[in-house]
């Protein structure tokens, strides 16, 4: 099969090993589309290295056919069209994944848009309603709000109740944010977030991709009883933590990623998505949100539209050209 390979930090798309297998509980894929994710970027740069175990090509979600099954399988047959979030491999023709985190496509939902739904979408959820436990009317606290992570989470919120506040990097993005459901937010190239967010009422979760830089507004915005979820480190990893302010408001800071959770547990997280999101999508409340698309071989483009921080939603890799 072909696949991208990094070369010196360089991009190939050349013939590699297909992946071995499928062992009992796992799924062979066909795929037609790929999902591109910060992650791609800094495992690229040598600062993410997949788990032990895990495809080294980049790639955490695809969308596709199923082409085989291990016999233990019962969920999936060769032909079903799929999506599925991966600990890596997804810049490629074909994956080999656990069953558990592959899920069937809804109905009229696209292979195309498939591809922006898993890694999102489970990100989105895992971090606000099981890290981030949000209890009923709870506000949100968004950073990075037109990102593929930010627009999914702000529908959840949507449909779910839950007032969100967004920071954004320009004025396109903070409209697009709330037309999407957005409640309020804040360019944050207008200085701190901090007054605009206590004029709204303050936040009961955060969803922070940002880290060290904003550490110190988070805690001033926060709620008593609040919950910091951190979920990366786009302004650093370093930062002086307010233990008073912390104590007397009883907040609470979580880290979590994703992509090293074992199979079980990303099966935990993809059957709420199915049972929570799924119907959601079908009835057309949730969408995926598609940026802009590149064939497989223009992968670099795709990195470096991303890098820029250009995006409203996802950038996809179209890997077989299948719709």
């Amino acid at each position: 099969m072909y696949a991208i390979c990094v070369d010196n930090q360089q991009l190939a798309w050349r013939e590699v090993p297909a992946p071995s297998g499928p062992a009992a509980q796992e799924v062979r894929i066909r795929v037609a589309w790929a999902g591109v994710n910060r992650a791609d970027l800094m495992q690229r740069a040598g600062h993410y290295p997949p788990p032990p175990g895990a495809s080294e090509i980049l790639g955490l979600e695809v969308s596709g056919s199923v082409i085989e099954t291990g016999p233990d399988v019962s969920r999936f047959r060769p032909g079903d069209r799929v999506c599925a979030l991966l600990a890596g491999g997804g810049y490629a023709e074909e994956v080999v994944v656990d069953a558990r985190q592959v899920l069937p496509l809804p109905p009229a939902i696209s292979l195309r848009d498939a591809a922006a739904l898993p890694e999102v979408f489970a990100t989105a959820w895992l971090n606000l309603f099981m890290e981030g436990n949000l209890r009923t009317h709870e506000c949100v606290l968004l950073h990075a709000g037109a990102s593929g992570v930010g627009t999914a989470a702000i529908q959840l919120c949507r449909a779910f109740e839950h007032p969100c506040f967004v920071t954004v990097g320009s004025a396109e993005k903070l409209a697009a944010c709330r037309a999407l459901g957005a409640d309020a937010g804040w360019n944050r190239h207008d200085g701190s977030f901090v007054e605009a967010v206590k004029s709204w009422g303050g936040a009961d979760v955060i969803l922070d991709t940002v880290g060290a830089s904003y550490l110190a507004d988070n805690q001033k915005v926060l709620n008593a009883d609040g919950r910091l979820v951190l979920i990366g480190l786009m302004g650093g990893r370093t930062a002086e933590l307010d233990m008073g302010r912390m104590l007397m408001k009883r907040q609470r800071f979580i880290g979590s990623t994703l992509r090293a959770k074992p199979p079980a547990a990303k099966g935990t997280i993809l059957d709420a998505l199915y049972s929570h999101v799924w119907p959601r999508l079908t009835t057309g409340e949730l969408k995926p949100l598609v940026d802009r698309t590149w064939s497989i071989e223009e992968a670099e483009a795709a990195h470096q539209y991303l890098q820029q921080d250009a995006n409203i939603g996802k950038v996809l890799l179209c890997v077989n050209g299948e719709g």
